[in-house]
């Protein structure tokens, strides 16, 4: 029952997006020899055994090639020749001469565009998401929840299309008024993760697309594949409107395009996702030549379960937030901290639940939690469980790497004192800590609040006092911040982001398309004096 509950939230729940920044292949057990013919949805998409990875208004690559592999089993499945930093010049040269077109373009119209993407999208769906399982290694509804979350982006940014508004603001001064408007940056450049492989890239560059931008994309090479792929269907549409693929490009590649990218002063806006540590050392660069920058990092998200709880909802929302992706989410729960007279019967209840989640193929319909993504987090996972244990940590349940091939875990429950230290650690792996609290609600605000990252928090209580402290000014401290739901799970309607050392970035919906845009205060004199504002006179 209460794996068919978690596979119910697993196909309803479509959004997130998460922030492992590492690129490492995988072990090869099949020779060199791909995988490619088993899998007829990659013909589908367009995709060949080896494949260009660049896209510019064409198709490229003078780099090297790098070959992805399934995490479930190791075998390589396909090849991409990534862009070299002259194929990346020559795509920010191809995105300044065709930017005044775009950028010219009514805002409805790039509305349009960004629409027939959306539209585009839907017809791949399926493909696409088995393609998202096999490379990155999430279930397949979660795969196909992704490519969705990309279409209803596109929707949501089709409308905004038509609402680009500023304000209309009094002026002090006869016969002037002021009024805000907000315009271009110009150049965005996309670097995202490798386990949200579509909808990061998504929730960019729909709203970079109608704030009338020119947008690059440099995706995780370990998941190459899914961007060429993604790439593809949007090179579709702007092809039969004639229009310049610049406006929508992409470079696939390591380091060195990112870093090209990050140090550009050409790239007006950088919208990152990792690590803490990437995302650190990539928003000082772009700071000290005054760029702009969006930053979506680590996040070590925890769930409060105070003693009036409806516990029902509790077991169901942690099982999904906790164990979903194999724990490779940003929004994952990470840290579980109960009311110490409920504790002892939510843990018992998690071990049962935990118990029951099938592990296996992603591609699998009965899957619910598929591999983790390459072998440095397997590693991770050994290394954080032995340190976790030497401060003093009791493993409830899970704990141990399959005996299979591929880089399997079991998700894993650790009881432990909030105060050790691994607690304030993110390790990016299915382990979520248990630990108790006496009762009083502010203590365990405390906890929550009390590590470096802020992304996402719940609370699970009835009492509407509680909730309103929760949410408060003297409640968590994350930009994302629940009642009653796991930390997973955030919808597109609402900004998506965390604050302190998560990057205060956001993406996604409400006004996060400001963030796209330069804004300017603009005041207008329709009469023939020149009053001076706050009474001054000079004359």
């Amino acid at each position: 029952m209460l794996a068919s509950s978690l596979n119910k939230i697993t196909k309803n729940l479509v959004r997130n997006k998460n922030a492992y920044y590492c690129f490492s292949k995988s072990w090869n057990v099949n020779n060199g020899e791909l995988s490619y013919e088993k899998y007829p949805f990659l013909k589908e998409l367009g995709l060949k055994e080896v494949n260009d990875g660049v896209y510019n208004g064409e198709w490229k690559g003078n780099g090297k090639t790098v070959t992805t592999y399934n995490p479930s089993n190791g075998e390589a499945i396909a090849s991409v020749v990534e862009g070299s930093v002259e194929d990346l010049e020559e795509t920010i040269n191809k995105m300044n001469a065709d930017k005044s077109l775009w950028r010219s373009t009514p805002a409805p119209k790039r509305g349009e565009i960004v629409r027939q993407m959306g539209e585009e999208l839907r017809k791949y769906c399926e493909p696409l998401g088995k393609l998202v399982a096999l490379e990155m290694g999430k279930i397949l509804p979660e795969g196909i929840g992704e490519v969705q979350e990309y279409i209803d982006i596109c929707d949501y940014a089709t409308g905004i299309s038509r609402s680009l508004n500023g304000k209309v603001i009094p002026s002090e001064r006869p016969e002037h008024f002021m009024l805000e408007t907000y315009n271009p940056l110009g150049n965005v450049g996309v670097i995202s993760a490798f386990n949200f492989p579509v909808a990061v890239f998504g929730w960019n560059s729909a709203l970079s697309m109608i704030t009338g931008n020119m947008t690059v994309w440099k995706g995780a090479p370990s998941t190459s594949l899914t961007s060429v792929a993604v790439t593809k269907i949007l090179a579709n549409v702007l092809e039969r409107n004639d229009l310049p693929g610049s406006i929508c490009s992409m470079v696939c590649g390591g380091s060195e395009i990112g870093e090209s990218m990050i140090n550009d002063k050409r790239m007006d806006l950088i919208s990152f996702t990792g690590s803490t540590k990437i995302g650190r050392m990539v928003g000082t660069k772009v700071q000290e030549r005054f760029g702009r920058h969006i930053l979506e990092l680590g996040g070590n998200n925890a769930v409060i379960v105070h003693d009036d709880a409806d516990l029902d909802l509790v077991i169901r929302g942690t099982l999904f937030s906790a164990v979903g992706t194999a724990g490779q989410r940003c929004t994952t729960t990470r840290r579980l901290i109960l009311h110490q007279d409920i504790a002892d019967t939510v843990t018992s209840q998690l071990v049962k639940s935990y118990k029951q989640v099938k592990i296996g193929d992603p591609l699998e319909d009965s899957t619910l939690v598929g591999p983790l993504h390459n072998q440095m987090a397997v590693d991770i996972y050994k290394n954080t469980i032995e340190e976790a244990l030497n401060q003093g940590g009791e493993i409830l349940v899970g704990g141990k790497q399959l005996d299979r091939p591929g880089h399997f875990v079991e998700p894993t429950l650790i009881k432990i004192s909030s105060d050790a230290p691994i607690v304030k650690e993110e390790a990016f792996v299915p382990i979520t800590y248990v630990m108790e609290y006496d009762g009083d609600l502010d203590k365990a605000i405390h906890l929550n609040n009390n590590v470096g990252a802020g992304l996402s928090s719940s609370l699970y209580t009835k009492n509407m006092t509680n909730m309103s402290k929760w949410i408060s000014h003297a409640g968590s401290d994350t930009g994302i911040v629940n009642v009653n739901i796991g930390t997973s799970g955030a919808e597109i309607g609402g900004m998506f982001g965390g604050n302190k050392e998560t990057g205060w970035g956001r993406e996604s919906g409400s006004d996060a398309w400001k963030g796209y845009t330069r804004v300017s205060t603009c005041t207008l004199n329709y009469s023939k004096d020149l009053p001076l504002a706050q009474g001054i006179k000079f004359e």
